[in-house]
């Protein structure tokens, strides 16, 4: 099953994802999650997209990627085991798309069976390069988010997106398995549902969510993973993955919940009281 993992920070923060090893977590199976992986380093409304369909552990960009000094203060990364639609940097996630002149991020984890013919897209903006499951609902939430976007310059409000993107949720959530990580520069939305855990098993919980208390510096530490953030002024971090990744008060969050993360801070949540 594909791995999810994501920062959001007050502060520009150096996130270095060591890719051979992140494949590995959380992984059901000898071999962990072979079949490509990526990242997205957001730079205001703009993000630098990497990607590459083969194992990270065969690529050399990905070592050249692991010593850049990318800071920022959004970060979202994918690594595929493939389910639906063969190994192609077009079936590669995170996907990303423009919509009212600003990058939009999207990855999952999960399996949406027969979601094409379910979910129809009509003609018109944002089809689908490959053949995932994943890109056909990432372009299905950019037309249900079009409408909100309509006035240039104009960021919507955190609820009017959060209403959008949770009845979004709730449309797939039936289908099958539905973890998703979407960002669009300002605030990062995650939605948590049922996984293929270690064990085999699909269950909850399909996130995790680590809030770290506002710090002059952060300094996080795992097997795959070093996050670092400092600054003179006192600000908060916070982390998503599919599994925890190293130590701290790691929550699983509870099946069917949405969440939104704005500078290292839950902005609003919906599907679960869980904070």
């Amino acid at each position: 099953m594909c791995e999810l993992f994501a920062v959001s920070s007050a502060h520009p923060a150096r996130v270095r994802l060591r890719f051979a090893a992140f494949a590995g977590h959380g992984a059901s199976v000898a071999g962990g999650n072979p079949d490509g992986w990526g990242a997205a380093y957001f730079d205001g409304p703009d993000a630098h997209v990497l990607r590459e369909p083969i194992p990270a552990v065969r690529s050399s960009f990905v070592q050249v990627l692991e010593n850049h000094d990318f800071h920022s203060r959004l970060v979202m990364s994918h690594v595929r085991r493939a389910s639906r639609g063969p190994v192609a940097l077009a079936n590669t996630q995170p996907f990303s798309r423009e919509l009212a002149g600003r990058r939009h991020v999207f990855a999952h984890n999960g399996d949406l069976p027969d979601i094409q013919r379910r979910w129809p897209l009509e003609p018109g903006c944002w089809q689908p390069v490959g053949q995932t499951d994943s890109e056909h609902v990432f372009c299905q939430l950019l037309r249900s988010l079009a409408p909100l976007w309509r006035e240039p310059g104009v960021v919507p409000s955190v609820q009017a997106r959060l209403d959008v993107v949770a009845a979004f949720a709730a449309r797939l959530r039936p289908v099958g398995p539905v973890n998703f990580l979407y960002a669009d520069g300002d605030a990062l939305f995650a939605h948590a549902h049922r996984r293929h855990q270690a064990d085999g098993t699909l269950r909850p919980p399909g996130l995790h969510l680590l809030l770290r208390e506002p710090a002059l510096a952060h300094a996080v530490r795992a097997e795959g993973l070093q996050v670092d953030s400092g600054n003179a002024r006192s600000h908060p971090l916070a982390m998503l993955a599919s599994v925890p990744l190293g130590k701290g008060a790691w929550k699983p969050l509870p099946e069917g919940s949405l969440l939104v993360l704005r500078d290292g801070e839950v902005a609003s949540t919906s599907g679960g009281g869980f904070l």
